[in-house]
């Protein structure tokens, strides 16, 4: 049977995350994937994470704790010790699904011309309480140059893909794969999934809470690669207005998480004289922001309220779904 199946390299990066590590390996050794091969680049931590690893050293391909030059070098030295015919990467704050890897190794059977393939994410807190699901759409190049972002956790690819793109750049430290996918999207074609693959988890140490005002400086930084790079000149002529559009909601939409209300506004304005359809697209989130700055106390508390329990009844519709199967 193992002959048959594919094998799939999973990497996960760790550093000091203990409290969520065992069941980020948990989820990945219980897949009951028979060719998996499970690599672990720990970068040096002194909490019990060396310890917990240890516990599951017999199940994985390779692991190390070394010092090392943060989350896309740790990725780089495990995607490169991966072998796998399909690879992904978990964090080790982040977790799969049951039997995720069995539908992603169908998926790229049954499409052998793509190159990337990618599911929704269930957003969830510190306790593993789920908060939201992040739904995508079929999405081309064209649409993460705007910046539509795929959740990294339900991202797999084919090893010949990442060969051709290259490695993650380390000079990205917030949007690190969302500038891998770009590359891997102006060579291959990708397919979306509509299913939830795994659990994000949002937290008070999480890069895209503790450090979301900067989010916005690597959607710049993408911006200015992708202007100077001749070989997606055509498509940044035909999309750069939609493009710096797009990089502007996405430092909106991160100000805002971070509390930075008054700058947040000045992002969603511009995204409206870029693209007033991407605008609308968010404007609910623009008025939230505006009330929040405004200190319209009873109007934002009430809109929580609304949301929440929107969230609330759609989570657990999709919550008792899973459960059944």
């Amino acid at each position: 049977m193992t002959e048959t199946l594919s094998k799939i390299s999973i990497i996960t990066p760790s550093f000091q995350q203990a409290a969520f590590l065992e069941q980020t390996m948990k989820s990945v050794l219980e897949q009951g994937y028979a060719n998996l091969e499970y690599i672990v680049i720990d970068g040096g931590s002194t909490d019990s994470s060396v310890e917990q690893i240890k516990k599951v050293q017999s199940q994985l391909a390779y692991w190390v704790s070394e010092a090392d030059q943060g989350q896309a070098h740790a990725i780089n030295k495990g995607l490169q010790k991966a072998s796998g015919e399909i690879i992904g990467w978990i964090n080790s704050d982040d977790y799969y699904l049951p039997r995720v890897l069995n539908q992603v190794a169908d998926v790229f059977q049954e499409n052998p011309d793509i190159g990337l393939v990618y599911g929704d994410v269930l957003a969830v807190d510190g306790n593993g309480k789920p908060i939201n699901v992040m739904c995508y759409a079929p999405w081309t190049v064209k649409d993460l140059l705007q910046f539509r972002i795929i959740g990294q956790s339900s991202v797999f690819f084919r090893r010949e893909t990442l060969q051709k793109s290259g490695l993650l750049d380390a000079q990205y430290h917030y949007l690190l794969d969302h500038h891998l996918w770009i590359r891997m999207a102006a060579q291959t074609k990708m397919v979306y999934v509509p299913q939830i693959w795994s659990a994000a988890r949002y937290h008070e140490q999480a890069k895209n809470l503790a450090e979301a005002q900067n989010f916005g400086k690597d959607a710049q930084r993408i911006l200015l690669w992708v202007e100077n790079d001749p070989a997606f000149n055509e498509i940044w002529q035909a999309n750069k207005r939609k493009a710096r559009a797009g990089a502007a909601w996405l430092n909106a939409f991160y100000l805002a998480d971070a509390g930075k209300y008054a700058d947040s506004l000045r992002s969603y304005i511009k995204v409206f004289f870029l693209s007033p359809t991407r605008f609308l697209e968010d404007w609910k989130k623009f008025f939230y922001v505006l009330f929040c700055w405004l200190n319209f106390g009873f109007f934002t508390k009430k809109m929580e309220l609304i949301n929440q329990q929107k969230n609330e009844a759609a989570l657990q519709t999709i919550v008792d779904k899973m459960d059944l199967e």
